[in-house]
């Protein structure tokens, strides 16, 4: 039996780089897929593969960033597959620039498809699912969010980004404490691959090589991504994958650090010496990706 056995999948931002690689992946394990894209052929294209390969697919291009668009997304898995078991927030778009020459556009693009679109679809997702679980029915539902080492460590020239894929980190701690009641899991991933979001930045970097492993293929992050979506996953919850080339990790997140406690409260003229001490001993933050 395939690891994906008729699970229903919705995937956004499925129409190429890694969306594409898990549209594959899933329905090469026997799961149907709604491949969401806003280009519309991209996402029929991809639907032309996996039928093709004898799979179950259909395209939709509604758009993520509307709440009342994300619910026909929802709407046309379930009427088209019956039922749904896993939704991959994947979709992405950057607007680099400097913080002091980042405008209000960019800031608003990049938060709405990331980090609202990672709401909209996840809102009429889980509401499906919690009145299932009030109907009687057993859930195992899986919400798989994409975050960023920008969001994870921040990125120079990408604020905008960063700030929407740390809001989604916070967003998937939140989410799988709430929905583990319903069945529902919900992880994340920072992902290193080669994608539309990367060519311009990290083309070279990055690019595929003549022979051997293609170490940045956005085919080595896909069989994480089906085993998370999968019944086998249900033990896992709240946690942050990162995968580069062969390398697979849990980012650990903010802890409690180093205290100091004055059992009442701080003098301004103390504040200076009791703040370099808890710098001493707490550990470095990673540096910011490009510092």
């Amino acid at each position: 039996m395939k690891f994906c056995e008729n699970r229903v999948v919705i995937i956004t931002g499925a129409g190429g780089g890694l969306g594409r690689a898990y549209a594959l992946a899933f329905a090469a394990e026997g799961a149907k897929v709604l491949v969401n894209d806003i280009n519309r052929e991209a996402a029929l294209a991809v639907v032309g593969e996996i039928l093709g390969q004898g799979g179950s697919a259909v395209a939709n291009s509604d758009d993520i960033t509307r709440y009342d668009e994300a619910a026909l997304i929802v709407r046309q898995a379930i009427e088209t597959f019956g039922d749904l078991h896993v939704l991959v927030n994947n979709a992405g778009i950057c607007r680099d620039r400097m913080f002091s020459s980042l405008t209000e556009a960019d800031w608003d693009a990049v938060v709405a498809v990331h980090l609202k679109g990672h709401f909209c679809l996840a809102s009429h997702a889980v509401r499906y699912w919690r009145e299932q679980v009030k109907g009687g029915r057993q859930v195992r539902a899986r919400i798989i969010n994409t975050s960023s080492g920008a969001g994870l460590q921040g990125s120079i020239g990408q604020s905008n980004y960063a700030a929407a894929k740390g809001g989604i980190a916070a967003l998937t701690l939140v989410q799988a404490a709430e929905l583990g009641r319903y069945g529902i899991t919900v992880n994340a991933l920072a992902p290193a691959a080669r994608t539309g979001m990367t060519e311009q930045v990290f083309a070279e970097v990055m690019k595929k090589p003549e022979d051997g492993f293609d170490y940045f293929a956005p085919q080595n992050v896909a069989p994480l991504v089906v085993w998370l979506g999968s019944e086998a996953s249900g033990a896992v919850n709240g946690q942050m994958f990162e995968v580069e080339g062969g390398k697979l990790s849990i980012a650990e997140g903010w802890r409690h650090g180093p205290q100091l406690d004055r059992q009442g409260r701080w003098a301004v003229e103390e504040v200076g010496d009791a703040v370099q001490r808890l710098v001493t001993e707490a550990v470095p933050a990673q540096k910011v990706y490009g510092s």
